[in-house]
Order: structure tokens, then C-alpha cells, then sequence
């Protein structure tokens, strides 16, 4: 029953399904990944790549922070204190003062005094942050984000990477004003602008020591050191390194008191201080300054309100700094001084002179009040101008037409020029000397001489007329060349050179007869000295502008003055008699056009062969002042003579000069009228031919003088 009642499923069925379910099952394990596998793979290969990545990246980075860390510990420890690095300059300052002491020129490096962060104008040290580095406060003594944009922008204007722009902090700035620490020294380099160039090198080498240097700065000192360090050793135009320095050149006050439009022209010159110099161009100054007023506004350094004032109201120089250099006064003056204290010195040093800063502005307004209206445009001629006192103390000195210059030739102190008639004065002084009057007669006529070695000379008189006999007077007046040299023989060469020679003209005086022409070389300072001579009774003067030398803080002088009045040359009689007889070269003669109404002048005109030179010389009885005009290059002047626009310089100066002063009268001995001429000569109106020769008075004067017969 059992059996009949079961069914059973076939076996070859079973088998069959058995397989069947085998075979299905080893075709499922064969199938391609699905997609979320695969996805699954990658991210677990990224995995790993990035944790291997990480892995070496966390380890070089750790070893190059250590690595930085350290060098940037090591630099910290070499780093001095802050108040060993505020003043960089290689070389002192000289500073030179007028004779009422007031500062009329700078030379050298100027350092006006530390100054700090917080003890400048607040305007000065927001405009420089503005400026140069407007995250200063916030970085770590470097900003990759400004170094990149600065590269990007000097590719896209076509230089290198590291040229022109330099995204450099004030902190990158400071660490390039210290040289990363390098002193410098003469045995390791040629010359200190080669110093100074490797210092300023912004290759990428030097930018990673630049920077490794600023953060070990940012380490050492706080930020406001940082910025009083820039602050102090910054370089801003005409020879001022520092704020101090720069306030006290441009604007004459102290960097505590600069307004807002001062301190912006102050930041202003960090780009480029020679081309925003305000002495340079103070309209290009003032440009860049309202630039850096607009980067304050938008700072919030200032209101806009402000910023438009300041603006409006741009700042100017004080008038110290107007008279820019000193020009030829100051570099003449830096000459006659020791180099060690002058051009060399490695201390403050303040000079006092003799400068007069009134009588300065109205030698060079003279000078080209006469160029603008009496000379041709474009005339290459020079012209220079020296006023001084009659003890030798120069008032003013003009070297050429350009007057605000540095280190240029100076023309009356480099150039020695013949003299022409402006020698003869000393002719004159020597007969004077030796007993004869301005009323002396000599014969002004044809007249040749036989010079030994040469042959025969014949002198002529510029008009190529004779007047007979003439007196000394009316000779030296009328500016005649046959009674000069007539004159100089009769009392003797040796005499006239020697008189001239201790008159101060030092330069070669020529040997023969030519002499008493002005064919010797002289400058317009020697020549304007030997005038001073006459003017203070005939004593020699050595010309000087040093009055005082003493270092910055110190209340004891050096040295003092180098020149003065010297010793008596001729006798006081004898140099008044001579400043009547020049007295009338201007009110009757050559001079005519040097005349100033109501202020009486002595002087004498000199014009050179072919008109290469002309000279005015003069005094009144306050100063002596010399002009010469004439070519550089000696080619001649056209239809210029002593008497025309060197006089008229000359005149124009001196009217500048007395305005709103008293004059005084010439210290001059008139003739006495009963005074009974004298024959110079000796010829008798006779005319004839003379040869060089000695005289009785001149034997005696060199037997009671020992004056030799070869000077």
C-alpha cells in the first residue's frame, strides 16, 4: 500500500536538473565586475597613491621645515640689535651753513638721526605702508601672493621674472637695505658701488636668502623695528638716507612734523628716489605724492576729504632746498677743506662760510637777466661771477650759466685765462709804489723793443691811435697798451711780477714785456682776490669761504678760517692813489657801463687777444667782483670786449646788491692839484726806439727790498 501510494520523481530528471544547476552556477562566477566594483578598485588605488603621496610629502615637508627652521634659527642668531643697524651709510655727511648759519647745501651721505616707528609723522609711516606694503602688519615677513602677481606682471610686460617688479615686503626691503647681513669690505670688493650693486642682485638664489632673512627678522624684532630699521636706512634723494635725513633736506623740519602731503612725497621717493627727487623735478614729485594720497584714502588711512585737501595743497621745498646744491660755492668750498673731513669723511661734519645767500641770488639772476637779453639764443658762450669782501671772504660765487649743478668744471676757480688789460692795475700799483703819482707822465706813441731772443716787438693801443703824452691816469682810463708797457719797463719786470705775485696772482707770470699786457694766465678768483688787495689799502688777501669746521654735536671748531687779509703788498698811499685813478676807468673811461648811480665804483676792463677772454673787475667800498666771459673751447667771442656785457654783468650785479642798502664812499686819494707832473719815461716826447733795461729806483728798491733780480 505503502508503495502503490508514493510517488517517486524520475532519477535522469534529477540528474539532469542537478547539472544543469552546476553549470548555471560556474557561468555566474565567470561574469565581468559591475561597474560599482570597478568603481570601488580605483578608489582604493587613489587611496593608497594619496596616503604614499602624503606619506613622502609629509616627510619632505617636515625635513624642509626643519631644515628651514634651523637656517632660519641660525640667521636669527646673527642678527645684531636693532639700534647697531639704523644708520647704514659708508661715509659721514657735510652739511654747510651760510654765514648767518643758516644750511645752504648737503654733501656726503645725510643721516639726520634715528627715528622710530612710532616717533615719525604718523602720515610719513601710513604712507609708506600704503605704498610698499599694505599687509605689513599681517604677513611673516613674506607674501607669496604679492610675489606672484609681481611676477606675473613682469612677464605680461615682457621681462624676466625678477626684473622690474619684486612683490618684496618693507620686511624683504629691509633685509636687502642690510645686504642679508654682509658688511662691506675693500679687500673683498673692487669699489662699494660693486658692494652695493650684489646687494641689490634679485636672482632666485638671492630672493630665498632674502627671505629666509626677513622671517628671521620678523623673529628678532617686532614690526615697528622692522619699519623703523626701512625707515632709517631707506635711501630718498639727494644724498638723504632715512626720514630725519630727507624731511630736514626737502622741507627743513623735522620728521615728527611732516604733514600728510610731506610724508606722502617722502613715501613717494621709495620707488625711485633719483627720478621723484623733488630737487630734481618737484612737479613730477608732487605727482607721485597725490598717487600715494588716492592709496591712503582707499586704505582708510585717510578720509577722502582729507586726501582731496592734501591734494589741492601739494608740498613744496623750503628754501634751502630750493637753492638745490650750492652749486660752485659749496663744491669750491669742499675743495679748500681736508679730504678726511670733507670729501672722504666718514663723520657729521658742519661747515661754516662766508656765503651770502642774498648777494648768490643776485650774481646768478644778474648773470642770466644779462644772457636772456643781450646774447643770441643758443650762444655756447660761458660767462662766471665771484663777489667777495675786501679781506678775501667770497660772498658769492657763479662757475657758468648753469648754476645748480654738482661737480662741474667750475670757471672761476679751474680756468686760467690771459688776463688781457685787467693786469694793468698792477702795473700802475708798482709805479705808485715806487714814488710816482697818478698825474706822471709817459709819451704814448709808435714805440717797438727788441726782446733778446725774439726779436722786435711792437705793442699797439686797441683803437690803433696815439694820444701824445698822457698821464698814468689817463693812460690806465683810456686803457692804452704802449704808455702800460712803457711803464712797466721803466720801473721793471721783476718789479710788477713780484707786486702781482704777492697780490695773490700765483699762476706763471710771463718774463717779458708782454707782461704788462695780461699775457699771463690767471683765474677770476686769484684776479678778484688781487683787487681786494687794492680795495683794503694794499695788503694781499688769501680768498676764502671756510669760516669754521666742526663735527655734528660738537660746540669746539676743528679748524678755522684758511684765508684772510696777509701781508701789505704796496703802500696804503699808494693803493688809494690807485683806487681814484680805477675810479675813473668807470666814470670817464673803458668801464663806463659798470657805472651805478649814486654809489661810486673803481674798476678795469680786460679783453685778451682776438677777443678770446673778456674780464670785468670792480669794487666799491664794500665788496670786490670779478666777471669773466669767454668760450671753453677758446675760440673767440664776437663783438664782446671787457667794457660791453662783462661790465654789464658786472653792473647788474651789483645793483642787485645794494638794493635796499646805503653805500658807502670809496676809500680813494685824490691828486693834489699843485702836484707837479713827472716825466715816466724819460724820453723827452722823443718817441724812440728803447730797449729792456734796469733803472736807478728799481737798483734801490732791491738793495733795500732784496727783492732778486731773477723773480
Amino acid at each position: 500500500m505503502s508503495k502503490s501510494g508514493r510517488s517517486r520523481p524520475r532519477l535522469v530528471a534529477e540528474k539532469r536538473g542537478a547539472g544543469t544547476r552546476k553549470k548555471t552556477t560556474r557561468r555566474s562566477t565567470r561574469r565581468k565586475p559591475s561597474p560599482r566594483k570597478r568603481r570601488g578598485l580605483l578608489n582604493r588605488l587613489f587611496r593608497w597613491v594619496g596616503r604614499l603621496i602624503w606619506a613622502v610629502t609629509w616627510r619632505v615637508t617636515a625635513v624642509v621645515a626643519i631644515i628651514l627652521g634651523l637656517t632660519v634659527f641660525y640667521t636669527y642668531t646673527t642678527l645684531p640689535d636693532v639700534r647697531e643697524v639704523l644708520d647704514g651709510r659708508s661715509r659721514g655727511s657735510v652739511t654747510l651753513r651760510d654765514q648767518d648759519g643758516e644750511v645752504f647745501a648737503w654733501r656726503g651721505d645725510q643721516f639726520g638721526g634715528a627715528v622710530t616707528a612710532d616717533s615719525v609723522s604718523p602720515y610719513l609711516r601710513d604712507a609708506v605702508i600704503a605704498t610698499e606694503d599694505r599687509r605689513f602688519y599681517r604677513h611673516f615677513g613674506i607674501s607669496p601672493k604679492g610675489v606672484v602677481g609681481a611676477i606675473v606682471i613682469n612677464l605680461r610686460e615682457g621681462r624676466g621674472p625678477f626684473s622690474g617688479h619684486g612683490g618684496s615686503t618693507i620686511t624683504q626691503q629691509t633685509a636687502k637695505l642690510l645686504c642679508l647681513g654682509v658688511e662691506y669690505d675693500p679687500a673683498q670688493w673692487e669699489s662699494e658701488q660693486d658692494y652695493v650693486r650684489d646687494c641689490r642682485r634679485t636672482t632666485l638664489w638671492r630672493k630665498a636668502k632674502e627671505a629666509i632673512y626677513a622671517m628671521a627678522m620678523e623673529v628678532k624684532y617686532s614690526k615697528n623695528e622692522i619699519l623703523s630699521i626701512y625707515l632709517n636706512r631707506a635711501y630718498m634723494g639727494g644724498g638723504a638716507f632715512g626720514a630725519e635725513a630727507a624731511a630736514q633736506r626737502y622741507f627743513g623740519k623735522p620728521a615728527a612734523a611732516l604733514s600728510a602731503q610731506e610724508g606722502a612725497m617722502l613715501a613717494g621717493l621709495l620707488t625711485a628716489p633719483s627720478r621723484y627727487a623733488p630737487t630734481t623735478n618737484l612737479a613730477r614729485a608732487q605727482a607721485r605724492a597725490a598717487t600715494v594720497l588716492r592709496l591712503m584714502a582707499e586704505q582708510g588711512y585717510l578720509t577722502q576729504s582729507e586726501a582731496t585737501a592734501a591734494q589741492a595743497n601739494p608740498a613744496t621745498l623750503s628754501k634751502a632746498a630750493q637753492a638745490q646744491t650750492g652749486g660752485y660755492y659749496a663744491d669750491w668750498v669742499m675743495e679748500s677743506g681736508p679730504d678726511f673731513f670733507t670729501r672722504d669723511t666718514t663723520e657729521d661734519v658742519i661747515i661754516r662760510t662766508t656765503l651770502d645767500q642774498r648777494i648768490q641770488r643776485a650774481a646768478e639772476e644778474a648773470l642770466q637777466a644779462v644772457f636772456d637779453d643781450k646774447v643770441k639764443e643758443g650762444s655756447k658762450a660761458q660767462a662766471a661771477i665771484v663777489v667777495m669782501s675786501a679781506d678775501g671772504a667770497v660772498r658769492a660765487m657763479v662757475g657758468g650759466r648753469d648754476t645748480n649743478v654738482v661737480g662741474a668744471f667750475n670757471r672761476a676757480t679751474m680756468a686760467r685765462r690771459q688776463t688781457g688789460s685787467a693786469f694793468k692795475p698792477f702795473v700802475y700799483a708798482t709805479a705808485l709804489e715806487m714814488g710816482y703819482g697818478p698825474q706822471a707822465t709817459v709819451m704814448d706813441e709808435p714805440f717797438c723793443m727788441n726782446i733778446p731772443g725774439s726779436g722786435r716787438w711792437c705793442p699797439e693801443n686797441y683803437s690803433r691811435r696815439h694820444y701824445g703824452r698822457v698821464t698814468l691816469t689817463e693812460a690806465l682810463k683810456r686803457s692804452l697798451n704802449v704808455p702800460a708797457v712803457k711803464v712797466a719797463d721803466a720801473v721793471g719786470l721783476d718789479l710788477v711780477r713780484k707786486v702781482a705775485s704777492d697780490f695773490g696772482i700765483e699762476s706763471d707770470l710771463a718774463a717779458g714785456p708782454a707782461l704788462a699786457l695780461g699775457a699771463s694766465e690767471s683765474t677770476l678768483l686769484e684776479m678778484t682776490g688781487a683787487y681786494a688787495g687794492i680795495l683794503n689799502g694794499g695788503s694781499s688777501v688769501t680768498p676764502y669761504g671756510l669760516v669754521e669746521l666742526r663735527l655734528l654735536g660738537e660746540s669746539e671748531p676743528l679748524m678755522g678760517a684758511g684765508g684772510g687779509i696777509g701781508e701789505r703788498v704796496i703802500r696804503e698811499e699808494a693803493a688809494r692813489q690807485l683806487t681814484w685813478m680805477m675810479y675813473q676807468v668807470v666814470e670817464d673811461g673803458t668801464g663806463g657801463r659798470a657805472r651805478l648811480p649814486g654809489i661810486e665804483v673803481a674798476g678795469k676792463t680786460g679783453t685778451t687777444q682776438a677777443a678770446r677772454d673778456a674780464w670785468f673787475l670792480g669794487f666799491t667800498a664794500d665788496y670786490v667782483a670779478g666777471v669773466w666771459m669767454g668760450y671753453d673751447d677758446n675760440s673767440p667771442l664776437s663783438g664782446v670786449t671787457g667794457s660791453g656785457l662783462p661790465a654789464e654783468i658786472w653792473h647788474e650785479t651789483m645793483k642787485r646788491v645794494y638794493e635796499g642798502q646805503t653805500p658807502r664812499p670809496l676809500p680813494m686819494m685824490r691828486p693834489v692839484a699843485r702836484q707837479q707832473p713827472t716825466d715816466l719815461d724819460g724820453t723827452g716826447g722823443t718817441g724812440r726806439e728803447r730797449r729792456p733795461r734796469g733803472n736807478a729806483v728799481e737798483r734801490i728798491l732791491r738793495d733795500l727790498l732784496g727783492v732778486g733780480a731773477d723773480r
